[in-house]
Parts: C-alpha cells; sequence; structure tokens
C-alpha cells in the first residue's frame, strides 16, 4: 500500500471512524459530548473543550503550511480556546475540527510519495512523514485524555 493511502487511512481512523487501536475515535466521543460536559474541569486537568481546540489548532496550522508554504502556529497559543458558552459554540469547535481532520486526510491522500521524505517546511522540522506520524501519536495521545475525561464525567453525573 501507499504512503499517503496507508497515512491518510490512519488519520481517518483516529479522527473520523476507527476503532482498532483506541476503540473509538474523535467523531464518536465528542459527537456524544454535551457542551457542559466539553467545558466541565477536573482538578487541573484540561477540558475537553481544550484538548479538542487544541488538537484543532494543528490540524488548521499544518493545513495552512501545507497550502501556504509557511508554519505560522506555535505552541504557545495551542490551548488559547476562545469561551464555549453555549451547544452552538461547542458544535461548532467540533464540526471545525472534523471539517479539517478529513480535509487534513484527504490531503495527504493527494500527496507525491516522494514528497514525504523530504523536509517539512525547514529541515528542523524533520520530514513531512515524521510530521505526520507526529499527527496520529500526538491525535491519540489526546483521544486518550479525552476519553478518560469523559468516562470520570459521566461517573460524576
Amino acid at each position: 500500500m501507499e504512503r499517503r493511502i496507508f497515512l491518510a487511512d490512519r488519520l481517518r481512523e483516529v479522527f473520523l471512524n476507527g476503532r482498532w487501536i483506541a476503540n473509538t475515535n474523535y467523531q464518536e466521543q465528542l459527537l456524544y459530548t454535551t457542551w457542559e460536559q466539553a467545558i466541565f474541569k477536573i482538578s487541573n486537568l484540561n477540558s475537553i473543550a481544550a484538548l479538542t481546540y487544541h488538537i484543532n489548532y494543528y490540524l488548521e496550522g499544518l493545513l495552512m503550511a501545507f497550502e501556504h508554504g509557511k508554519l505560522e502556529i506555535s505552541d504557545k497559543y495551542s490551548f488559547d480556546i476562545p469561551p464555549i458558552r453555549s451547544k452552538a459554540d461547542w458544535n461548532e469547535l467540533v464540526d471545525r475540527l472534523l471539517k479539517n481532520a478529513a480535509t487534513f486526510a484527504d490531503s495527504i491522500a493527494q500527496f507525491e510519495e516522494n514528497l514525504f521524505d523530504q523536509p517539512f517546511i525547514d529541515k528542523k522540522y524533520g520530514s513531512y512523514l515524521r510530521n505526520i506520524e507526529g499527527v496520529i501519536e500526538h491525535s491519540y495521545y489526546h483521544l486518550g485524555q479525552i476519553s478518560l475525561i469523559k468516562k470520570f464525567i459521566l461517573q460524576s453525573e
């Protein structure tokens, strides 16, 4: 299987429709999370909404980098979530994440095979492959957090 198809499928798995690695995915977790649950804080843990924003921040930033050839995101802003004050605010964030995830996977599926070994924007960021694998790993990490936080919330309701 070509890397571009393999990686696009892995991205769709973690975000949209997979169950193999984590027995869940972002879409499944977030579509059944109320906005009140999404903003609920447990001790010093990030909220589900903050984690959703964080992952989407990177997806949007990388999509812009693919389009413009410049990486303009910074870790220090990746948790600067605007207030979620309603179901509409939450649904907008979830919709943006799922749309960006689908667009990201579709973009990867269109890459030329030789691009994966090329430097991503600047040599200091490593290759395209390393960055895409990083997105997958980072996304699973936070999906695990979202799943656990949601379980804690549901137990306390």
